[in-house]
């Protein structure tokens, strides 16, 4: 409240002040808004807390619940993670056995390979033996049994040699089918071996693509989790500034109330409400835009009359009250809010100079502001407003005909 009054009392410390509010992104239309509330009588009356409070009070809370599902969902994430890289380090460890395993195939499917060979030469040499052999026979005639046993003298000599024929056949034979029985197995274990190896392959491959899978998995979910971490820091600080808004405006509204209540009215002031259709115009100039036009593709509607005037033009008050806010204002300019008494406010916006200050009281017509193009506009203009119990009203009904 102290500030308050020495802002009334010192346009310079109050400039500072409003300029300070109104630096935050938030402020300025929660600002105004306060200021187009109802006047001190009205506010005095109501007990209920007011409307930009409330809002800023639900933001807070939707801020609130969003934080709580979004923590939630960071940390589902963050569970999710660990299980992906505890899936992904399995995946690795069966990799690196499978990739073992696929080693010791090869060298396995090497030595039988090489196995495979000494059989070969082993069992060509045999066949080459059985051959001469045979040859031999077809060369001694039909009956070589015959021709030995003629050939030889001695009994014993031809007993031995018949014996020594005998077991050289069975010998050979039995040598070159165990020659053959073992290049069978050997060729059955390469095909085991080359199956296995294949097997081992295509395991390695699988468990190679649901590990790309996995770390592809793990990449998205990370990128989410950075950008979730992301947005809920910066709901935090949304949310510590409109909780810092939240006070200051309670602040303020406090001390606006008892600024304003506290100097009454003139009881020789005419009411406002008895002045419809009798109020004069602000400046003079023509309308550029009426009230209840369309802003923002549809979204909004204008609250007020925005007139076209010279740049060195009068801004006058409409009706006798108390200047409540003189200073910039986004969106507006160099804005002057006059309070009229029983929730009647007037608002006077793209000044390029304001004549007065906070808690001066000014005459009907009294010229308050000098016309600018401030706060966005194109052309030299004055915005006009006027609102009953923070509700815009059309300015139209109040002005008298011109």
């Amino acid at each position: 409240m102290r500030c308050i009054a020495h802002a009334l009392k010192t346009g310079t410390s109050a400039g500072n002040r409003w300029r300070m509010l109104s630096g935050r992104s938030l402020i300025p239309h929660l600002l105004l808004t306060i200021l187009l509330l109802p006047s001190a009588h009205t506010l005095a009356q109501d007990s209920v807390s007011p409307s930009q409070i409330r809002e800023l009070k639900e933001q807070i809370a939707e801020i609130d619940d969003w934080l709580k599902d979004a923590e939630e969902e960071r940390s589902e994430l963050e569970q999710t993670l660990v299980r992906s890289e505890q899936e992904i380090s399995r995946l690795t460890r069966e990799r690196r056995e499978l990739r073992q395993q696929i080693t010791a195939q090869r060298r396995r499917l090497a030595d039988l390979n090489a196995q495979e060979a000494e059989l070969s030469i082993t069992l060509n040499r045999q066949r080459q033996s059985l051959r001469q052999q045979i040859r031999a026979a077809w060369m001694a005639g039909d009956t070589p049994t015959i021709k030995v046993l003629l050939n030889e003298v001695d009994p014993e000599n031809i007993a031995r040699t018949m014996t020594y024929y005998e077991y050289l056949s069975r010998d050979t034979v039995e040598r070159l089918e165990a020659f053959h029985a073992s290049l069978r197995a050997l060729q059955e274990t390469q095909q085991q071996a080359s199956a296995t190896q294949l097997r081992l392959s295509s395991l390695e491959q699988d468990v190679a693509q649901r590990q790309r899978n996995l770390e592809s998995s793990k990449a998205q979910r990370e990128r989410t989790l950075v950008a979730l971490r992301s947005d809920i820091n910066s709901r935090q600080s949304q949310r510590e500034t409109l909780e810092a808004d939240r006070v200051r405006l309670e602040k303020l509204l406090r001390e606006v109330e008892a600024a304003i209540a506290s100097i009454p009215a003139p009881n020789e002031s005419q009411p406002f409400r008895s002045l419809r259709s009798k109020l004069p115009w602000p400046s003079q100039g023509t309308v550029l835009r009426n009230y209840g036009e369309s802003l923002a593709q549809g979204r909004l509607s204008h609250n007020g009359l925005l007139l076209a005037t010279n740049s060195d033009a009068d801004v006058k008050a409409v009706h006798y009250g108390r200047v409540v806010f003189a200073n910039w204002l986004r969106g507006f300019g160099l804005l002057t809010i006059v309070d009229h008494g029983d929730g009647y406010m007037s608002l006077y916006g793209h000044s390029s100079s304001l004549l007065t200050s906070p808690g001066d009281w000014v005459a009907a017509g009294q010229t308050i502001a000098i016309a600018g193009q401030t706060g966005g506009t194109d052309q030299p203009a004055v915005y006009f407003e006027i609102r009953h119990n923070g509700t815009p009203q059309n300015p139209n009904r109040w002005l008298a005909r011109r």
